[in-house]
């Protein structure tokens, strides 16, 4: 693989070898020998340039040198979301501020953002990542990628727009929003690639609908979709209505942004994960005892080439296992991440996640794939109410039918007792990024 720290990228056709032979070619002992390498350089950067991290290892009793093979990485204390929110906004940074070319950020929306930086170097990584991911999913040099994730301090929508570039694309910057629009731009610049999120997907499949366009007839054949879980069904609601592949792509800002794993479209079995750069582990949500590949837990980020903002054994909250590679044997895959652990909901002691509840209503004539879990309080009691809207046209039979269909697969299924409301088409708030799924009302009225 071409060092991520050269200049610009190759042109033409010859790309896609410069950029991932030799990186997909290496075998395993090669991979762990330059992961092991790699994560010594990054444990005592993060150390000597970090002091969350000095004093975070000290508390724990460990230091970089005793990191001598992967397996002592589990010796190492994690990083979660909170100690970044405390660090706000550059505690975390391990280069002086004169070297971050960018800063990114997120929303915030729950407390303080959390803040990532970048140097020229990592910009360069991360374009060249992302590049890769392109590449996975059908993407090739000429190409013309609409970009309808946002732009501005998300990193779904730069980070998709340099990766495009550096893959020899040309980039539709359309961003999020303006909806109407962006279905005229498709059918005007007749891209062939598009990189949202899977919600707002739908939302362009509506419109497309409602200006009388059939959305099969468009030129898009792939489709790049991130940001959010999305579950198979929805997969192949897209693919159906759209008649386009439907890959996943993996990231976090914590981490990088997007890219830091893919699903290959000849396989679709889930994001082979960029192992050169981010070492991966599997951990119990409970215990955080590091779980063996195969096994179901939550998924542990460690950066490996990051200079801004190393992030040692980063908590995400996504729930997955580690299998081994297929489309690209070198790097292991993650299951397709369906549900976090701050998503779940525990319902009168049953476990239950919005991707579960997905499922149902994709499934479920009449309902449009939009839909949102309302948590309420009667007496001592949560009680969950799924709202789903109905399809244009549908009956109030159909919509009776369909709430009756809801209730009695969540039931069957989950095993929890659930009300449903079929509302009117265009009535649940639609998002341009990510989609609130749960509304917890349970002690609003009381507040």
């Amino acid at each position: 693989m071409r060092e991520a720290d050269t200049g610009g990228a190759p042109d033409g056709a010859a790309f896609g070898e410069a950029l991932f032979d030799e990186a997909e070619r290496l075998s395993p002992d090669a991979l762990r020998a330059l992961q092991l390498t790699r994560l010594r350089a990054s444990l005592r950067h993060a150390y000597d340039h970090v002091p969350f991290y000095r004093e975070a290892f000290d508390r724990a009793g460990v230091h970089p040198h005793d990191c001598r093979s992967l397996g002592d990485l589990a010796r190492f204390p994690f990083t979660v979301k909170d100690d970044l929110r405390a660090q706000y906004p550059f505690g975390m940074f391990a280069v002086p501020r004169e070297r971050v070319r960018r800063i990114h950020a997120s929303s915030g929306t729950t407390g303080l953002p959390t803040v990532v930086g970048y140097t020229e170097r990592d910009l360069s990584v991360w374009a060249d990542v992302v590049a890769r991911s392109l590449h996975a999913a059908g993407g090739r040099p000429g190409h013309t990628v609409h970009i309808a994730y946002g732009y501005g301090l998300f990193t779904g929508g730069l980070g998709a727009h340099y990766g495009a570039e550096r893959l020899g694309c040309t980039v539709v910057p359309a961003s999020g929003g303006m909806t109407a629009r962006q279905v005229r731009i498709i059918q005007d610049f007749s891209p062939d690639v598009i990189m949202v999120t899977p919600s707002y997907m739908l939302t362009l499949l509506d419109e497309c609908e409602r200006q009388g366009i059939d959305p099969r007839t468009t030129s898009l054949k792939v489709g790049v979709f991130g940001a959010e879980p999305w579950t198979q069904e929805m997969r192949r609601e897209i693919e159906k209505r759209f008649a386009i592949d439907a890959v996943d792509i993996y990231g976090l800002s914590e981490v990088m942004g997007p890219g830091v794993a893919q699903e290959c479209v000849e396989t679709k079995d889930g994001p082979h994960i960029w192992e050169d750069h981010f070492y991966p582990e599997v951990v119990d949500p409970l215990t955080g005892e590091v779980l063996p590949d195969g096994a179901h837990g939550e998924l542990v980020f460690t950066s490996l080439t990051k200079e801004a903002m190393p992030v040692i054994r980063y908590r995400t909250r996504d729930l997955t296992r580690l299998l081994p590679g297929t489309a690209r044997p070198a790097f292991r895959r993650m299951e397709k991440i369906t549900g976090r652990c701050d998503d779940m909901i525990i319902l009168r002691g049953v476990n239950l996640f919005p991707a579960q509840v997905e499922e149902i209503v994709l499934r479920t004539p009449g309902v449009a794939p939009h839909f949102q879990l309302r948590l309420t309080r009667e007496g001592r009691m949560d009680q969950l109410t799924v709202r789903a809207e109905a399809r244009p046209g549908a009956t109030p039979d159909q919509r009776t039918a369909a709430a009756g269909l809801i209730a009695r697969s969540v039931k069957d299924g989950i095993g929890v007792s659930v009300s449903v409301e079929i509302v009117a088409p265009e009535t649940l708030e639609r998002s341009v990024g990510k989609i609130k799924r749960i509304v917890d009302a349970r002690y609003r009225d009381k507040a």
